[in-house]
């Protein structure tokens, strides 16, 4: 379980930086981070580095459909994570 946790941690940083990097990517007009490896980022565990990359950055929140994605991505994340809880608790 310890593992997990330091994995997710540095999912998170890994996705919060490369967010980082495709904003200042996009100021330069320089090759772009595709959004499907932001997506991907963010569907493995990084979706809270997304979030606030997203806001400190403030890159891609004008893009409403990458942000209702990014947000799906949360909420099927927190739904699993919920009934895994559930299924390991309720025993």
């Amino acid at each position: 379980m310890e593992y997990l946790i330091y994995i997710l941690i540095g999912i998170n940083l890994i996705t919060y930086l490369i967010f980082g990097i495709d904003k200042v990517k996009a100021k330069n007009k320089s090759w772009r981070i595709p959004e499907k490896t932001l997506f991907f980022l963010a569907f493995i565990g990084g979706s809270l580095g997304a979030i606030i990359g997203m806001t400190q950055f403030r890159h891609k929140t004008q893009k409403s459909d990458f942000k209702s994605i990014i947000y799906l991505i949360v909420f099927i994340q927190i739904a699993l994570i919920s009934f895994i809880g559930y299924q390991f608790f309720k025993q």
